[in-house]
């Protein structure tokens, strides 16, 4: 992919990178020439990605971190420095809904959204303008975020839908804060709708994923890796700042 091309070589950094769209996005990075830094909390699927990335010719490093723990986030970060010198691209996709309404939801499942949504994401950012500044000033932070940073949908989902809000305002604050300092990073989020992956079966069982994803053709994961890499792959002038990717069938 040409328009990757000046990415080749450089170090991108994601997490949730165990399944779903960190992992499509992850495979995309490798294959387009970048070093691929890989972190989620289940270390086995880390290790077999790393691995099958290597065999296809890529660099992988897996490590392992609990997003809602800032001192594991801080030494994902170090180790990533002793290994390449730091990050260029950070794709924030760690991300989770928990069946938590606003009338009856469990204090837990609201603090657990707020830690890997907004505050995980946050301190990966803060950690990854570090590392762009020191390496030049340039480079890109990507924010997996939601539809539902743009709308309520139905269903008990407002708590879910007010981190991803919150995504949305912190992205814009993120351009802010970088042209007042007049950096040349970019800040790119983007908002998929229904996305088949492990999503809906964490948040609401089994039964309730198999209803949602049976409702109409769903994206896969691989089609948001595809917006990542478009993102990505604007010259340095270009800014794509959101991108929002539904179903064609999605009625909301």
């Amino acid at each position: 992919m040409k328009s990757m091309d000046r990415w080749r070589g450089r170090v991108a950094l994601v997490t949730g990178a165990s399944a779903g769209i960190g992992r499509a996005v992850a495979q995309r990075l490798a294959e387009a020439g970048m070093k691929v830094a890989l972190t989620a909390r289940r270390q086995e699927r880390l290790d077999a990605l790393a691995a099958a990335i290597g065999e296809a010719g890529g660099e992988a490093l897996a490590l392992p971190a609990d997003a809602r723990d800032e001192a594991a986030l801080i030494e994902v970060f170090e180790r990533v420095r002793a290994a390449w010198g730091g990050v260029d691209v950070m794709v924030n996709n760690a991300g989770l809904g928990r069946d938590a309404p606003l009338c009856d939801g469990d204090t837990a499942g609201w603090r657990e959204m707020l830690d890997v949504n907004v505050l995980a994401l946050a301190i990966c950012t803060r950690e990854a303008v570090s590392d762009m500044r020191r390496r030049g000033d340039a480079g890109q932070i990507i924010h997996i975020s939601s539809m539902s940073g743009h709308r309520v949908p139905p269903g008990g989902g407002g708590f879910y839908a007010a981190t991803k809000h919150a995504v949305r305002a912190l992205t814009e604050g993120l351009r802010q804060e970088l042209r007042a300092a007049d950096s040349a990073i970019r800040v790119c989020a983007i908002s998929p709708g229904s996305v088949e992956t492990e999503f809906a079966e964490v948040m609401r069982g089994p039964a309730a994923a198999a209803e949602a994803y049976g409702r109409f053709p769903c994206l896969q994961p691989h089609d948001v890796a595809d917006a990542v890499l478009f993102a990505l792959g604007r010259p340095p002038h270009a800014q794509i700042h959101d991108i929002l990717l539904r179903p064609t069938r999605q009625p909301s």
